[in-house]
């Protein structure tokens, strides 16, 4: 498996040139869109931003296709948005920012297998992005699966021993599985980041009742 890295490592990065120089266009016109789209984005003109965008569009450019399943997103085009991001992993499929991009829209149409298994394909790349074992985590202590859950907070919090909301969770797994006595250690710990936390104190206090 280690050997396969550097494969694909120089896959990626063969991948990324081709898709810097297959487009013929004019660099300043395709510039220009962009800024454009950054001005009109600023200023809450977002559809007329993925419009500035769309007048340049190339099917082979991998952060075009970004770019747009950004900006669908952000105008409720939930479907287009994912379309322009799938593209975008096509294009590049070691990387992990159109992956996690499709999370929006998988979201907010409530397709949570898909949000799931762009979270699992990005720690396939990644194998220790907290952001994703977090979120996957949540995604199934949300579906009462608390060990599973409990698995991924564990991976977060041995990474980041010192994070509140990784110590929270896991805390809250913990307590949902009756381990008491590790939920208690894990809220106190979070509490030493942020005294204030009410996850953290809403823990303890059900701890603490008779």
């Amino acid at each position: 498996m280690e050997i396969l890295r550097p494969i694909k490592q120089v896959l990626a990065l063969s991948l990324l040139i081709s898709t810097l120089s297959v487009s013929g266009q004019d660099f300043k016109e395709i510039k220009d869109a962009f800024q454009q789209s950054y001005i009109q984005e600023a200023t809450g003109e977002v559809v007329a931003a993925a419009t500035s965008l769309k007048n340049v569009y190339s099917e082979k450019s991998y952060e075009i296709n970004l770019r747009l399943g950004w900006l669908s997103y952000q105008s409720g085009n939930f479907t287009e948005s994912m379309a322009y991001y799938n593209k975008a992993i096509d294009l590049m499929p070691y990387a992990i920012e159109p992956r996690f991009g499709v999370v929006y829209p998988g979201a907010a149409m409530g397709n949570w297998s898909v949000v799931m298994k762009q979270y699992e394909k990005i720690l396939e790349i990644s194998p220790n992005n907290s952001i994703a074992m977090h979120r996957l985590g949540l995604i199934l202590y949300g579906k009462g699966e608390y060990e599973a859950a409990k698995k991924y907070f564990a991976k977060v919090v041995n990474l980041y021993p010192f994070d509140y909301d990784a110590l929270s969770m896991l805390g809250w797994s913990y307590f949902k599985l009756s381990n008491y006595r590790e939920a208690k250690v894990l809220f106190q710990k979070a509490l030493l980041h942020t005294p204030g936390g009410s996850s953290a104190m809403e823990g303890l206090d059900l701890l603490e009742k008779p």
